[in-house]
Formats: C-alpha cells, sequence, structure tokens
C-alpha cells in the first residue's frame, strides 16, 4: 500500500485521513492531511524539526493525542509542518515534525485546526496496510 492522505466531508469541519503500509505512516498521513486542511502541503517547507511524544490507552486515542499536540505545536510556535515521522510504542508515540514559521503570504492559510476531536476516530486495517482517521474542529 502507498502511504496517502485525503479529506471527507463533514458537517462544518473536515475530516482527515491518513493511509500507510504501516499504522506508523498512516498517522504521519494523517498529519500531512490536517496540514493540507490549512494550506497546501508543498508550500510548507520543512526546515526545523520538532519532537512531539504522546501517551493514550488505545490507537484511535493515541491518533487524537498526536494530532492535537501538533495543533498545540501549530499554535504555540506559530509554525506550518509539512513532513512527520512516527514511531509506534506500546501506549505511545514519538514524533517528529518537521516545518518552518507561518508566513501569510506564502503559506495563505484558510482556516485555523482547533483540535482533533473523537467523530469519526478510526485506526484499522485497510487492505494490505492501515488507515487512521478522524474530524478535525475548524
Amino acid at each position: 500500500m502507498q502511504a496517502r492522505w485525503e479529506h471527507y466531508d463533514h458537517v462544518a469541519d473536515v475530516g482527515v485521513r491518513g493511509f500507510g503500509p504501516t499504522a506508523a505512516e498512516a498517522f504521519a498521513q494523517a498529519a500531512l492531511a490536517m496540514t493540507a486542511a490549512v494550506t497546501d502541503p508543498a508550500a510548507v517547507r520543512p526546515l526545523q524539526a520538532v519532537s512531539v511524544q504522546c501517551e493514550a490507552p488505545d490507537d484511535e486515542l493515541l491518533l487524537a493525542a498526536w494530532l492535537n499536540a501538533l495543533v498545540y505545536e501549530m499554535a504555540t510556535r506559530r509554525m506550518l509542518f509539512s513532513r512527520f515521522q512516527v514511531r509506534l510504542r506500546h501506549g505511545g508515540l514519538d514524533g517528529e515534525a518537521w516545518g518552518e514559521p507561518l508566513d501569510l503570504e506564502r503559506h495563505h492559510p484558510a482556516v485555523e485546526v482547533k483540535g482533533a476531536t473523537f467523530t469519526t476516530l478510526r485506526v484499522a486495517r485497510h487492505g494490505d496496510g492501515w488507515v487512521a482517521q478522524t474530524v478535525v474542529d475548524v
């Protein structure tokens, strides 16, 4: 399975879905889908790395924790991210996000992501790989 992401319709918010050959890659692609709700990820240069660690009792809650940690980093650092690496471990995640400071003239942010919700939250095997999805509040 090739890693990829997509958006899906949800009333007033945005569904983000990542696919990958591993659950970790699906998590990374879901993060990329979240960036794509804000701006074109290709416009975000991966200049600075930010480490993110999360803990949760299951994979679904871990996906929400991962995306919410990225929302926090975007807000407090005023950054956008375009490249992600995720390492899953029992009960947790160690990740890195690469990006750059927000540049309104270059990035043209469409929305501000406020957080990941538990709506349609799912991490599961999908075909020959994995899917990780949820709705983000914008």
